[in-house]
């Protein structure tokens, strides 16, 4: 069994190994990492060697960590990317690098077409139908989307909303409200097997997923990193947001919404947990929480999403696509079926 893990913003851990009655019998560990003294790696697969196949994270990290000499110093992995990498290739997780992935852009979408979009083609891309996928959003109109989990009433002041134009939307993905305006935001979702996944938390699949938007914003002089649970910051300020959901159809539905050019004293006045938030913070303005991408690099919205979908594709390779007619079909039916209901919109009132 093979297995490879690219710690986010470290090195390559990879992992060979074969298992015999519910023991892991041989193992080797390699990569492109740094570690002192040379013997902490016959150290680590010799730890390794005997543990239950079905161990888990927690305690093949335990193990590792174990057996390490003293004064062993480890750059650019741990032990914790080594259990994950081991449990990837247990699991028979794939790479980026496995698929051919397709590229979506746009076309426009209303807010509940989005909403539906997202559920649609991750069905699509776990059902085999679809290869996996990167979306580029387009917005036909203003709107406010909140977690599938999130309180209407306690996140937006419907008020607000209505006398500004902007439409409430609820997502199938977990996680915070999204502000967005046409032209004032950058969005993206991955589609993929869920194999790509495998083996990872949640809270390492996050990073995972978006280290090559990353490396794109690092390429636009964006001193970039990621925030656990799901944030993209710089040191200027956060840039925008993750949320992730798994379906059972095999797919994971990844999506970012990155500020470009926010209107921050607008979103405060439409999104009440935003004003808490500047509360607690002691800060007037939004404007001084969120860094939009526009200050930071000076480059037109089209530039910046160009340039980051060059870094996509140079890693990993991508074709043009589209929403086919058949795809749109089920878009506008989920809307009508779900996505434009009051019981979906208002099942957290």
């Amino acid at each position: 069994m093979h297995g490879e893990y690219k710690v986010p913003g470290g090195k390559l851990v990879v992992v060979d190994l074969e298992v015999d009655g519910g023991l892991i019998t041989a193992f080797q560990l390699a990569g492109d990492f740094f570690v002192e003294p040379d013997e902490a790696i016959p150290a680590i697969e010799a730890a390794v060697i005997g543990m239950p196949a079905d161990a888990d994270h927690a305690a093949l990290a335990r193990a590792i960590s174990a057996a390490l000499p003293p004064g062993t110093v480890m750059l650019g992995f741990s032990a914790d990317a080594v259990a994950t990498t081991i449990r990837r290739a247990l699991a028979e997780a794939t790479a980026f690098t496995d698929y051919e992935w397709s590229l979506v852009v746009g076309p426009p979408l209303t807010p509940q077409q989005q909403m539906a979009a997202d559920q649609v083609l991750a069905e699509e891309v776990g059902d085999g139908r679809r290869g996996p996928t990167l979306r580029i959003w387009e917005w036909e109109r203003p709107a406010v989307v909140i977690g599938s989990f999130q309180s209407v009433r306690n996140e937006v002041d419907m008020d607000n909303a209505h006398r500004y134009g902007f439409e409430v939307v609820r997502r199938i993905s977990g996680g915070g409200a999204m502000f967005m305006e046409a032209g004032s935001v950058i969005t993206y979702s991955l589609y993929a097997p869920i194999e790509l996944v495998q083996g990872m938390s949640f809270a390492e699949s996050y990073a995972f997923l978006d280290e090559w938007v990353i490396e794109g914003l690092k390429g636009l002089g964006i001193e970039a990193s990621y925030q656990p649970l799901n944030d993209i910051t710089s040191p200027a300020g956060k840039i925008g947001g993750a949320a992730q959901k798994r379906l059972g159809s095999g797919a994971v539905l990844h999506h970012v919404t990155m500020s470009y050019d926010m209107d921050g004293d607008r979103m405060v006045e439409v999104l009440r947990i935003g004003r808490e938030k500047l509360s607690d913070k002691g800060v007037k303005s939004a404007n001084k929480r969120v860094d939009p991408l526009r200050s930071q690099t000076g480059l037109p919205r089209e530039e910046i999403i160009d340039r980051l979908v060059a870094t996509f594709r140079a890693r990993n390779g991508l074709t043009e696509s589209a929403i086919t007619p058949e795809e749109m079909e089920r878009i506008d039916a989920l809307v009508a079926e779900k996505f434009s209901t009051e019981e979906w919109l208002y099942r957290v009132p």
